[in-house]
Order: structure tokens, then C-alpha cells, then sequence
């Protein structure tokens, strides 16, 4: 079994490279019709934390005006109800259980082709900033940003709030400032150097706010003054992420590209606990609506004039192959997709998903990620000219495949959205399995079980869904790496 795909996709790197040398101005040409790619995304954000989704008290004027210019999903899905597997989807336009990325701090595995990889093949300069929690931001590390397709990157190993140290391309760096704007400021340096070079760009930006401990700073408290202190600084978070993607955006046009630049907005699960404000039942880590719902908007002035709204469900599995499209770029032994492309969507031309979207929260437990912790003890050890060479932080195991699952059991809490109806699969320990049903567009509150009215619509999604979960195993055991 190979150890890393990576090493298959240097050699086409390599030889791409020098194609473009052969011929380099038709290249340069192509390329530069190609759109630029900015990629944002919150953390643990809910689908009711925005004003324009009718939050009460939230301030989010600069989201709000995307909302109102530009493509606004209002049913769009985190792959997963946590941060680092949704991340993962985004990376490979794949359900996070099958390169074993099951809850927050597990890594994507080297073997899996990413969006930069993919992009860089079609001559695009890449740029990771903020939140990464997809393995390590260490030199060295098969699963660093760099190792994963970004040529330059100033990136956290998790969440991550104000003057926060960060790693830039693995060195340490202590920095100033609001934690969103800290990432946004990386994001323009990046985009201004670029922007009017011969080849496009993907800026991919991951706020680490609002995720908790909540700790706005004063001028985004303003608004919420009188609020219980939980409330306000989690609110003045947001505000200050909304203040952030606004100066995001303000660059994007003042540099001119805006009209072919996609600008691409979501959150990472759905909403907090108390806090936050979701999109149906439960919230942060559960199957259910409340957990995988969150807010999602899209610019590409070239391509979509105008605002439109779509309730076609969509997921951020759908990215990876949408762009891809998008770029004209097709890898080779390229692994089973879950996502599909939306660029139909996009142009008016669909009128219903053609595949449903599948979701499996696996039990395995999260991964201890202590970015404020690990990377003081970075900076400190590389001012002394060593480096931190912990295994568990430099994830060299990523690639290493140590376990088979069985194909005929499926732990934990699975579902099959095949609009509008949404099947729950739930296995306890004791392997014992509970299936329910809902039809989200007669109860988007998944509050009634009519699994028994119609066993026909159950039985041949409890059939798909089964398929479905079966594929998965044979990724997450290696086979697509065969």
C-alpha cells in the first residue's frame, strides 16, 4: 500500500512544472481566465447566528449585505456536527469517516488528494490562514498546511483567539489583534501579492471564532451592552468575525478582482449550546438538523448576477468538486466523491439535488488540541533554536492505517437526507440498531418519528444508507489507497 498519495502527486507536480516552463505564456493565459478562490469559514457558528436569518440581537452587517447581494444558501449542511471532519470534507470533497478524520483533532490522512493539490495543477498560487485542526502546523509534518498543498500559510493547529501565536509555514509567531482580523490580515498580504500575477489564486481563511472560551473585544461588546456576559462576548465574536469578512471582501473589490473571484462563506457544525441559535433540533455534535445546519453564502459577480436564494440542499462536501469543475481540473485516481458539483446551481439549471447527502457521527472520541498551549511552547523552544519533535503534535503517524473495521456493523449515529425526507441510523454499544424517520419540509423539527406510515420510503433508504456506510468502511480501511 502506497504511504502517501502525496508522493504520486509531486511526481505530476514536477512534471507539470515543466510543461509550464515548455509553455509557459498559453499557460499564464489560461490561467489568469480562471477565477480566484477566497474560502472562509467559522467556528461553530449555528444557522440562526446571523441577522439575516432573523437572530433578534446579532450584528452582522457585512454578512448581511452579502446576503442580500449575492447567493444565499438557506439549506446547507456541515459534513459533520464537529470542526476538524467537516475541514476535512472541504479539503477532499469526502464524508470525514472515510480517511478516519472522526472528531475534532483527528487528521486528514497524507494519502488524500486536497483542494490545493488539486487546484496547484491548474497553476493556482494557495494560502491557508487561521483555524487549520487537520493535523499539525509543525515543520515536518505530513499533515502540516504545507505538506497538504498550501505554498504559504500562517495557520493554527485549532481554535485560536486574540494576539494569538501562529505558526507561519512552521516558525512560531506572536501577533496582534482581534483573532478573526489577525487571519484576515494574512489572507489580504496574501491576496495583494497575487492578485495581479499571471495565475489565480485560493485563499482559504478559517476564522477560530465563535468557538469558546467566548472573549470579545471591547468594541464589538458595545452592541451588547446590557446582555448577560456569556451572551455578549459570544455575540460580540461573531460581530467581530462579520467585521473582519467585511474588510475581506472591501480588499477584494479594491484590488480590482472582484468580479472573478469566488468568495465562499460557511460555518463548520451547527450551533452552541445555550449560546447559539440553530437551525432545527439539537445543536453542536448531533446528527440532527441543529447540528449539521449552518449558514452559507456565495459571490461571483462574473457568474451569478445578483442575489438568488436556493433551499436545494447542499453540503460542504459539495465545494471540492464544484471548484474543481469550476478550475477544469480532474485528478487522476481521484477516490469516491461524496459531494457533488453545484456549479448547475449556480447557473439556474437545478431544480432538485441528484444525490442525497449521507452522515455518520462515528464514536470514536476527539483528539486535545491546545493550540495557546502548544504554541507557546514552539515559540519558546525555536527561540532556543530547537524544535518541539512530540509524535502526537507532528501526527507522523497520519498515513499509518492500524485498524480494519467490520463492513456489517456501524457504530454510533448515521443519516441519509434524501430530500425531503432525512433517515436516522442509531447503534448503540450493545450493537443494537434504531432507525427514525422525518420529513423535514412537513417537520423541519424532527420532532415526529413517521417511520411506520411509510415503511416503503424507510426500507429503500435504510438500503441506501447501508451502501452507503458499507463504502465508507472500505475507504476508511485503505482500499481507495490500493
Amino acid at each position: 500500500m502506497p504511504t502517501s498519495r502525496r508522493d504520486f502527486l509531486g511526481l505530476i507536480a514536477a512534471g507539470a512544472g515543466l510543461a509550464r516552463l515548455a509553455g509557459i505564456t498559453s499557460r499564464a493565459s489560461a490561467a489568469a481566465r480562471l477565477p480566484n478562490i477566497v474560502l472562509c469559514m467559522a467556528d461553530d457558528q449555528g444557522w440562526g447566528d446571523m441577522a439575516y436569518n432573523g437572530h433578534p440581537v446579532l450584528k452582522t452587517p457585512n454578512f448581511d449585505a452579502m446576503a442580500a447581494e449575492a447567493f444565499r444558501f438557506d439549506r446547507f449542511y456541515a459534513a459533520a456536527p464537529v470542526c476538524s471532519p467537516t475541514r476535512a470534507s472541504v479539503m477532499t470533497g469526502r464524508t470525514p469517516n472515510r480517511m478516519g478524520c472522526f472528531k475534532w483533532g483527528h487528521p486528514i490522512r497524507p494519502q488524500e488528494i486536497t483542494i490545493a493539490e488539486a487546484l496547484k495543477t491548474a497553476g493556482y498560487a494557495t494560502g491557508h490562514f487561521g483555524k487549520w485542526h487537520l493535523g499539525s502546523v509543525q515543520k515536518g509534518s505530513p499533515v502540516n498546511p504545507g505538506a497538504s498543498g498550501f505554498d504559504e500559510w500562517l495557520s493554527a493547529p485549532n481554535f485560536y483567539d486574540n494576539d494569538p501565536i501562529l505558526s507561519r509555514e512552521g516558525n512560531a509567531v506572536q501577533l496582534q489583534g482581534e483573532s478573526s482580523m489577525v487571519a484576515v490580515d494574512a489572507a489580504i498580504e496574501f491576496m495583494r501579492k497575487h492578485a495581479s500575477g499571471p495565475n489565480p489564486f485560493l485563499a482559504v481563511v478559517w476564522f477560530g471564532s465563535p468557538h469558546k472560551p467566548h472573549k470579545a473585544i471591547e468594541r464589538d461588546l458595545e452592541p451588547y451592552a446590557g446582555q448577560e456576559t456569556d451572551f455578549a462576548n459570544f455575540y460580540g465574536e461573531i460581530t467581530g468575525m462579520d467585521r473582519a469578512f467585511g474588510k475581506l471582501r472591501k480588499e477584494i473589490a479594491g484590488l480590482g478582482i472582484r468580479d472573478n473571484t469566488i468568495l465562499w462563506y460557511c460555518s463548520d457544525n451547527g450551533g452552541l449550546p445555550k449560546v447559539g441559535s440553530t437551525g432545527g433540533r439539537g445543536n453542536k455534535g448531533q446528527i440532527y438538523e441543529g447540528g449539521l445546519r449552518v449558514p452559507a453564502l456565495l459571490e461571483w459577480p462574473a457568474r451569478i448576477s445578483g442575489h438568488r436564494a436556493t433551499s436545494i440542499p447542499c453540503v460542504t462536501s459539495d465545494i471540492y468538486p464544484t471548484l474543481l469543475e469550476i478550475a477544469g481540473v480532474t485528478m487522476d485516481n481521484q477516490p469516491p466523491l461524496d459531494g457533488i458539483s453545484l456549479v448547475s446551481l449556480l447557473d439556474g439549471a437545478m431544480e432538485a439535488r441528484p444525490r442525497p447527502i449521507g452522515f455518520w457521527d462515528h464514536p470514536t472520541p476527539g483528539i486535545q488540541t491546545p493550540t495557546a498551549e502548544w504554541m507557546a511552547e514552539l515559540l519558546e523552544a525555536q527561540k532556543q533554536g530547537k524544535e518541539v519533535t512530540d509524535p502526537a503534535r507532528l501526527r507522523s503517524d497520519a498515513g499509518d492505517i492500524k485498524q480494519q473495521y467490520p463492513v456489517d456493523s456501524f457504530p454510533g449515529h448515521s443519516a441519509w437526507l434524501d430530500w425531503p425526507w432525512k433517515l436516522h441510523r442509531i447503534e448503540d454499544k450493545t450493537g443494537t440498531v434504531a432507525f427514525e424517520l422525518y420529513d423535514l419540509n412537513k417537520d423541519p423539527g424532527e420532532s415526529k418519528n413517521v417511520l411506520a406510515e411509510v415503511p416503503e420510503r424507510a426500507s429503500g433508504m435504510q438500503a441506501q444508507l447501508h451502501a452507503w456506510l458499507a463504502s465508507v468502511v472500505n475507504s476508511l480501511n485503505g482500499k481507495d489507497y490500493a
